[in-house]
Order: C-alpha cells, then sequence, then structure tokens
C-alpha cells in the first residue's frame, strides 16, 4: 500500500490527545509537532479522520513543497501543480496562507499571489478560470512558508472541524468543541463512561461539555452532523468510500444512543439551558443528557447518578477582569465544598486560566496539564475525589466577606452616572442608541471614560499622576467597577477595563491583551463588531456617529470613498444607504479584514464593495478614479517605515487634502476629520477649495463635555 502523509492542526496543548485518536483509527508514522500531528494512510484513513477526530481543527493532505525566496518563487512554485487533477475550470476554489519568518510576510498578499497562480494556470489553458468561494468551495487550498520552505496542501476538512453542526444556540464566551472533546479525553471520561459512570457539569453554558461528552459515551462521530467538507467538491474523492463510513457512523451512533449513560448539565441562566436543549436536540442526544436551572449548591447527581461514581466537569470563569477576583475566590471555594461534600469517590476536572483561583478549592490536583483556549493558556486540573484532599479540609474554608460599601467618593461617582442616565435617557431613546458615552472625567478623582457597548461597558482609566498613590489608584479603580455593575446590572465580566498613557508613534496602537474577541452592536440599524479588550480604540469610534449618520444620508447612489478606512464603519453607512460603490483604502490587513467582517455582517460583500490593503498616501498618488463622497480620517501621527516617511496631521493636512480633492467628481464633497486636539486648519492654503468648519455640528451630545473631541470640515472644489 503506498502512503500519503498528512497533517492534522490542533489547539495548542492537545497535540498529545490527537496523537492518541490517530493511533486509534490506524494511522502509521505518528509525529507530533507544535499545533499538529503528521500521520501517514490511505484515503480511506483520511476520510475517517474527518469523520472522527474529536480534537483536531483541521486534516490537510500536503501535495508539493518547494523553496521560496521571493513572491515570484510562491507564484511559480504553485505552477509546478497540475491544478486540473483537483478542480474543474468552472469550479470554485478559497486559498488559506500562514507564514512564519518567510519572506512573505503578509498572508492576505500571499494567499492572493497563490490564487492568482492557480487561476492563471486555468485561463491559460482553457480561457475559463475557477472563481473565488470563501464557505463551501469545491477544494480549500492551504500554504504553509516556514523561513523558505513553502508546503501546499488540500484541506480535506474545509473548515475547522470544531464545527460539528449541532451548536445553533450560544452564550457568550462558549467553549469550541475540540477543546472540549480534549478535555474530556485527557481526563479519562471513554473509559469512565464505558464502566457505567456518568458525568455532571454544574456550569454547562451552551452544554457544549456535555454534548461532547454524550458523543463520546453513544460513540457518535463528531463529523456526522456536518453538510460539508474540503474533499467532497475535490475532482479526487472517492465518494464509495465516503458513502461507506457514514453509513458504518451511522451505525454505531443508532447502537451506541440506546445506551443510558447519563450525563447531565446544569447552568443558573435560564438562556444557558434553553440553548443547550437546542443543541442537544440538534445533536440527536436530548434523551441521553438532562439539562436544569440549578445554581451551583442545588448541581447535586440524579437519581440516576447516586448509585454511579462518574465524572464531574467545571469550566468556570477566570477572573481576567478588574474587580472579579473577589467575588471568583468565593465561587471557587464553593466550588471546592460543593465538591467534597456531594461528590466522594468520583473524579472531577477544573478547566481554569487562573491558577491562583483553583487553589481556592482547598485541596490540590492529582494532574495538571497545561491546554490553551484561543490565546489564553489554561490548566486542566484532575482531582481524585476518593483520595487524600492534600493541602487542607474544605470545611473549615471559610466564605470570603461581602465586598464593602462604598467610599464617600465612590458614592459621588455612582450619582454621576445616575445623573447622567437620566439626563441622557430621552435622548438615547429617541435615538435607539444602544453605543454611548456615559461618563467622561465629570469626577477629577475618577479620571475615566465610560462608553456603554449594548451589555457590556468600557472603561478608559486616564493613567493617574505619579504624585497619586497606586494603592489608592487601585481601590479606586475596584470601586468604580463595583458601582458601574450595580448601576446597569451587569456582572463585573462585562466590564472591560483598560488604562490610557500617553503614548508616541507606534506604540499607541499595541495590543494590551490577545483575546480577540468580537462582540456585535448596534448603531441605526447597522452592525458592527467591537473588541472591547485588546486595544485602546475598539473598532468603532462612537464620537464620529454622526459623521457616519452624514455619509448614509447623502450616499446614495453616489461613488464613496473610505480613505484611512479603519475598521469600515463609515463604508458600512454608505454601503447600506444605496451607495453605487464603496472603497475602502487602508494600511493594515487586520483592520480590512475586520472592515470586510462589518460589510458581511449587514449582507453587504457584494463585487461593488472594494477593500483596497494599501498605504493611502502611495494609492491617492496613483489613483485616477473619480468619487462624488470622500472621508478622509487620517491618523495624527503615522511612520511608514518602508519609505521612510513620517506623516503629522498638522504639517501635512494640506498636501493631502489637495491630493484627496483631484479625486473628486464633479460636485464631489470631502468630509474631512482629525481626533488631533489642537489641529489648525491651514484653509488659506487651499485657494482652490471651499473648506466649511462643521466640527460642533458634528459632536453627539453625549460627547457635549468633550468640545475638541474631533475637528470636522466640509471641502468642495470651488466653482
Amino acid at each position: 500500500m503506498n502512503l500519503q502523509s498528512f497533517f492534522a492542526t490542533a489547539p495548542k496543548g492537545i497535540e498529545s490527545v490527537l496523537k492518541e485518536e490517530l493511533e486509534i483509527l490506524g494511522a502509521q508514522n505518528i509525529s507530533d509537532s507544535r499545533a499538529g500531528v503528521g500521520f501517514q494512510g490511505d484515503m480511506e484513513l483520511a476520510y475517517r479522520a474527518c469523520l472522527w477526530l474529536r480534537t483536531a481543527n483541521r486534516v490537510l493532505m500536503p501535495i508539493f513543497e518547494f523553496t521560496v525566496e521571493n513572491e515570484t518563487d510562491l507564484y511559480q512554485g504553485v505552477q509546478q501543480i497540475n491544478w486540473a487533477d483537483h478542480v474543474s475550470p468552472d469550479g470554485t476554489l478559497v486559498v488559506d496562507l500562514n507564514s512564519s519568518q518567510s519572506v512573505i510576510t503578509n498572508s492576505h498578499y500571499g494567499a492572493l499571489k497563490v490564487k492568482d497562480a492557480i487561476v492563471d494556470q486555468f485561463r491559460e489553458k482553457t480561457g475559463i478560470r475557477p472563481s473565488v468561494e470563501r464557505l463551501t468551495p469545491d477544494i480549500r487550498v492551504n500554504v504553509y512558508l516556514l523561513k523558505k520552505a513553502a508546503t501546499i496542501s488540500i484541506d480535506l476538512s474545509g473548515e475547522s472541524l470544531h464545527k460539528r453542526g449541532y451548536r445553533t444556540s450560544t452564550v457568550a464566551a462558549p467553549m469550541k468543541e475540540n477543546l472540549a472533546a480534549a478535555i474530556l479525553l485527557k481526563g479519562g471520561w471513554p473509559e469512565i463512561a464505558k464502566n457505567g459512570g456518568g458525568l455532571i457539569d454544574p456550569m454547562c453554558g451552551s452544554g457544549t461539555l456535555p454534548i461532547e461528552a454524550a458523543l463520546i459515551a453513544s460513540e457518535t462521530a463528531p463529523g456526522l452532523f456536518r453538510s460539508y467538507f474540503g474533499f467532497l467538491g475535490w475532482k479526487r474523492h472517492q465518494a464509495d468510500i465516503w458513502s461507506r463510513l457514514i453509513a458504518e457512523a451511522e451505525q454505531l451512533s443508532k447502537d451506541g444512543l440506546q445506551r443510558s449513560t447519563p450525563v447531565v448539565g446544569y447552568d443558573l441562566a435560564a438562556k444557558a439551558i434553553t440553548a443547550s436543549v437546542k443543541n442537544s436536540e440538534n445533536a440527536g442526544l436530548e434523551k441521553l443528557i438532562h439539562f436544569e436551572k440549578r445554581d451551583l449548591s442545588g448541581s447535586l447527581p440524579t437519581a440516576r447518578l447516586a448509585t454511579s461514581k462518574g465524572l464531574v466537569v467545571i469550566n468556570p470563569p477566570y477572573g481576567e477582569r478588574i474587580g472579579e477576583v473577589h467575588e471568583l475566590k468565593e465561587l471557587y471555594r464553593n466550588l471546592g465544598n460543593h465538591l467534597y461534600h456531594n461528590f466522594k469517590g468520583w473524579k472531577a476536572l477544573l478547566f481554569t486560566g487562573n491558577e491562583e483561583l483553583s487553589r481556592e478549592l482547598g485541596f490540590g490536583p492529582k494532574k495538571t496539564n497545561t491546554m490553551y483556549n484561543g490565546s489564553i493558556k489554561c490548566k486542566l486540573f484532575t482531582y481524585d475525589l476518593k483520595q487524600d484532599w492534600g493541602q487542607k479540609d474544605p470545611k473549615d474554608t471559610k466564605p470570603l466577606p461581602p465586598a464593602p460599601p462604598l467610599s464617600e467618593e465612590a458614592q459621588m461617582f455612582s450619582n454621576r452616572i445616575k445623573k447622567n442616565r437620566k439626563r441622557l435617557k430621552k435622548w438615547i431613546n429617541k435615538n435607539n442608541l444602544t453605543c454611548y458615552r456615559i461618563y467622561d472625567k465629570d469626577i477629577p478623582e475618577y479620571a475615566a471614560a465610560v462608553d456603554v457597548y449594548e451589555k457590556w461597558l468600557h472603561v478608559q482609566e486616564y493613567k493617574a499622576p505619579e504624585s497619586v498613590d497606586a494603592s489608592k489608584a487601585k481601590v479606586r479603580v475596584n470601586e468604580m467597577m463595583q458601582a458601574l455593575a450595580s448601576e446597569f446590572q451587569v456582572p463585573i465580566g462585562n466590564i472591560f477595563h483598560k488604562v490610557r498613557r500617553r503614548q508616541k508613534g507606534s506604540n499607541q496602537y499595541q495590543k494590551l491583551d490577545t483575546k480577540d474577541n468580537l462582540f456585535q452592536v448596534n448603531e441605526n440599524g447597522n452592525r458592527f463588531l467591537v473588541n472591547l479588550s485588546d486595544y485602546l480604540d475598539t473598532g468603532l469610534f462612537l464620537d464620529h456617529r454622526s459623521i457616519r449618520e452624514f455619509i448614509g444620508e447623502n450616499s446614495g447612489g453616489k461613488h464613496f470613498l473610505n480613505l484611512f478606512a479603519y475598521t469600515g464603519s463609515a463604508t458600512v453607512y454608505a454601503a447600506k444607504n444605496g451607495a453605487k460603490s464603496t472603497t475602502s483604502v487602508d494600511v493594515s490587513n487586520r483592520y480590512l479584514d475586520w472592515a470586510r467582517q462589518n460589510l458581511e455582517v449587514n449582507g453587504l460583500m457584494a463585487n461593488h464593495h472594494q477593500l483596497v490593503q494599501k498605504d493611502c498616501f502611495n494609492w491617492i498618488r496613483s489613483e485616477s478614479g473619480k468619487f462624488d463622497l470622500i472621508f478622509l480620517n487620517p491618523p495624527t501621527f503615522s511612520n511608514i517605515k518602508k519609505q521612510n516617511f513620517t506623516f503629522d496631521v498638522q504639517h501635512d493636512h494640506v498636501e493631502l487634502i489637495r491630493l484627496t480633492a483631484k479625486l473628486l467628481g464633479k460636485n464631489g464633497l470631502i468630509i474631512f476629520s482629525t481626533n488631533y486636539r489642537k489641529f489648525k486648519m491651514e484653509s488659506a492654503a487651499l485657494p482652490g477649495l471651499l473648506v466649511e468648519n462643521i466640527s460642533q455640528k458634528t459632536i453627539p451630545t453625549d460627547f457635549s463635555r468633550s468640545k475638541n473631541i474631533h475637528n470636522c470640515w466640509m471641502i468642495q472644489k470651488k466653482r
């Protein structure tokens, strides 16, 4: 038998579990590496891997390797493959490219070069070329560049295998299915289930852990619920093998579902239980899993579980944000007491991103494994509750004292929030606003800006002077969090806190965190994705709300240009209000990807909405098109290293506006905005243009305390 090489990718930290899965499937020459496992076998094994692997993200089949020293090498290397063996001329494809220490540093650009090489080959040979389809292409091409080595693979999975197909309902920050499966496999759940033990998850969220546990116990293949795999449209797809494997898996699942392995999920939130029930029904597991709304103290073994010795698995909050630790210490201590008194003889798994909080249980783990939940380094603690408790008896654990009452100063802050809410209530309701500023340094001792993003709060604390005692400043922050949580009736976990310091150059754009959590919010019927944790800016400038509304009102039937487009919020307004075309230009690939997502969530990914990843200064100089409406919102300062060029909005705005004005069509209009508070418009240096200051007209009511939050001008050519 000729062995084909494959590579299965996985989240960091669970490669060893994936390796064991592949051994069970009969893979040969298995070799684990960072974030994946290499193996060999035939196509039937590859299909089995796509159908049965519980912990993998993707299954890749390498088809060619070559050396890349420049972009020409990449293009020519891809063209050495006969792509007609893999996809039809009128088929569809998409390219994913990952680069590490390679000369190709921009993954989006590299993917475009690979796509061009493939379609150019078809165009030259047949005159027809495959088209790009992002969701369900006939083939998904994966390119991995490591230094000078390039590996081209067919992605047999098509989309990440963690997407089982059963999850239609969810709650905030759900755990991915393959991570849940890895936790259960590492924790010994298959053996426990085989021996008649049950499982309880007292904090089940949308039910991922119980559902994955039931799939394992019933021997149901995780891929059975998926309608799409990357090989289904591949020209070398062996449909007879796949049909046989599906029939085999369906029979195993049918037999397995007849077993009575008890799996139970509890959660205090009714919404979580509703989501869990819906997801379990989608997976056909409603008879195997019992979900019920209960708090921790009531999360006890059911009658079916009372006589068994099983597994209790918990994924509690991690305490990632300021103000959470106090209440979470109490939660973890109560959890320790609960396990000690009610689950003797059981095995327990605790998955958390806060090792310090795990010590509050009152007893030490038998085993510890490191896994990653996205970018968060987490620990999986395994406890054998029938053995020695280790550190101390949880019966002696005392609960934390209640949170202290607000100080007199903090009560002033709380009162000001109440006052502002009352003052803005009528305006907020009239304009149907869900995202707005509620507080901005109103009280000197509490120097912060507080923005509401629907059910989340974003707090930007202004760095206290060195003369302010650090411990006192920390107390004030905690009291701020406490007051906001109480006033808005949201959990502390819904409040994101950042410290805004005076920064220069590129430092102001550096990441503060790496959670990459995007929340969807509404503004005037438009949907936007915001990131409240990772950067000082969230992706949606609230002070530009009125400018966006103006753009929307004046973009119907027009060609719209968004320069320094950021996350494309102005583009969404123009597109939703009938712009004939939109062009968004930004040097940042990350921002353009974000803009693309903002367009997609609004159903706006038509061909007449163009995203251009290029330095705006060069693009303006080379562009010859004409636009009816241009939004020009440059950074205050930008250092473009590749061109040895530094942009300063005060020094360079005249030249920037002159160049941009050349792109104006007849009766065209530029909206120029800058957040540089000391900015002075040099109108006299723009003799051919009408320049009107509209700054005060564009400052929203919720920013009335900050009259110079931005400066804005309307610019037209003189007739």
